[in-house]
């Protein structure tokens, strides 16, 4: 009486369920060879993919050279710039050295319940 499971401890059951993953690994290859031809075929057109990039050399010179200011933290230079603070460190290797005096103190904020032990706060 079937059941609508397939019992792999019998030959015929292991049998359809190597065909069904047999043909699951043939659907695979086809779906990935049609989206390696259509991102052939886009390149060929001159299409890339992707989101569009933010940053040019621009807003890296402007970034450099308002991260030496200690007035500033690196939160308000990448607002100001009208970008997220991941995307300047980024794109901007050396961001820490930039910033050179203000290291401590950053690293003094970022620790405030260490601090607050510390202190016996």
């Amino acid at each position: 009486m079937p059941t609508g499971k397939i019992r792999t401890t019998t030959p015929d059951g292991r049998l359809v369920f190597h065909i069904f993953a047999a043909l699951a690994e043939f659907i695979r290859e086809l779906i990935a060879a049609g989206t390696h031809e259509g991102l052939a075929a886009a390149k060929a057109r001159g299409r890339t993919g992707g989101r569009p990039t933010v940053v040019n050399a621009e807003l890296l010179k402007a970034a450099r050279d308002l991260l030496p200011d200690p007035g500033r933290s690196v939160t308000s230079i990448a607002k100001l710039l009208g970008v997220s603070v991941g995307t300047l460190y980024n794109h901007i290797p050396n961001l820490q050295e930039l910033r050179s005096g203000q290291q401590s103190s950053l690293k003094w904020r970022a620790w405030p319940r260490q601090r607050a032990l510390l202190w016996g706060w």
